[in-house]
């Protein structure tokens, strides 16, 4: 969740995302879902941030675990 003054919040756990100047010092994962026609959400835009640790306890509810693949070059 971007907050008024610009913080990055976890929308689960509502940590803060650390900052330096604009840049995080920490991971988080953002979704921006904009909802189609097939949906009960038509046309409704929706945006959330995650902390690492929320994430991997939401992921590890998955019934299908995620698939992972190590990269060894970052860009």
């Amino acid at each position: 969740m971007r907050t008024e003054n610009g913080e990055i919040r976890c929308n689960c756990c509502k940590k803060k995302i650390q900052k330096s100047g604009e840049i995080s010092t920490e991971e988080f994962f953002h979704v921006e879902k904009v909802w189609g026609y097939f949906s009960k959400k038509d046309g409704e835009k929706q945006e959330f941030d995650i902390c690492e640790e929320c994430y991997d306890k939401w992921t590890s509810s998955f019934k299908i675990p995620v698939r992972k693949q190590e990269v060894t070059e970052f860009i």
